[in-house]
C-alpha cells in the first residue's frame, strides 16, 4: 500500500495529545498563516480518546475564512474547505 504526501494545497493539522485551549490555538494560527494556495486544512483530531476535538474542529464552519466543512471516510478527520479548487 502507497501512502501520499498532502498536496500543496492541503495543509494536514495532528491536534493529537493536545487539550481543546492547545488545539484551538493551533488551528487558528493554522488559519491565520494559511496562504492563498491552501484551500484544504486537514485537522486530524482522532475519534477514540473523545469527541472535544472534533466538536471544536466542526465549529470552525462559522470561520470567516472557512467556506465548509467536510468529514471523510476516516471518522478522525474533518476538512475545513477554505476556497473551492
Amino acid at each position: 500500500m502507497r501512502f501520499s504526501q498532502p498536496s500543496a494545497g492541503i495543509q494536514e493539522l495532528d491536534l493529537h495529545g493536545m487539550n481543546r485551549t492547545q488545539a484551538e490555538a493551533a488551528i487558528n494560527a493554522r488559519l491565520k498563516k494559511a496562504g492563498p494556495s491552501v484551500y484544504r486544512i486537514r485537522v486530524i483530531h482522532g475519534f477514540h480518546g473523545g469527541t472535544a476535538l472534533k466538536e471544536l474542529a466542526e465549529g470552525y464552519r462559522r470561520h470567516p475564512k472557512v467556506l465548509r466543512i467536510e468529514r471523510g471516510l476516516n471518522q478522525g478527520e474533518t476538512d475545513l474547505i477554505l476556497r473551492e479548487l
